[in-house]
């Protein structure tokens, strides 16, 4: 898709702005990935990474970023034996997820409407 964009836009003063926007409606459709315990999800489908066809997975970057990557890091760490248990129960993680979701897609919806604001601001000045 970035090729292809590349390729179409040229290199006028405003092509990467088009591109820019462009790649962003193209990536909202696009399924947000969930916070969620394993330990009450039944479903072990629900588990697999679709675009890596892999059959478990698990994301995480930094601790320093996000609380639910330092859960991530936390159990992690105990199920490798690394350090103790932490003393959470499966749905005391579940709620810690559902919040942490809620928090991503607040903020992802407030990053949409202020691309949109200024979309609108680049259009009206224009």
């Amino acid at each position: 898709l970035q090729k292809s964009l590349n390729e179409t836009f040229g290199a006028d003063k405003y092509s990467e702005a088009r591109k820019e926007v462009l790649t962003n409606m193209f990536s909202r459709p696009m399924q947000m990935a969930l916070y969620f315990c394993t330990g009450v999800l039944e479903d072990e489908p629900l588990f697999r990474h679709y675009a890596l066809n892999v059959p478990f997975y698990t994301h995480f970057t930094s601790p320093i970023r996000r609380y639910a990557d330092i859960i991530v890091h936390r159990l992690l760490s105990a199920s490798l034996g690394a350090s103790s248990p932490i003393k959470m129960e499966k749905e005391a993680i579940q709620r810690q997820a559902d919040h942490c979701n809620d928090r991503k897609m607040a903020s992802k919806r407030v990053q949409e409407l202020s691309a949109d604001l200024f979309f609108a601001i680049f259009v009206r000045v224009r």
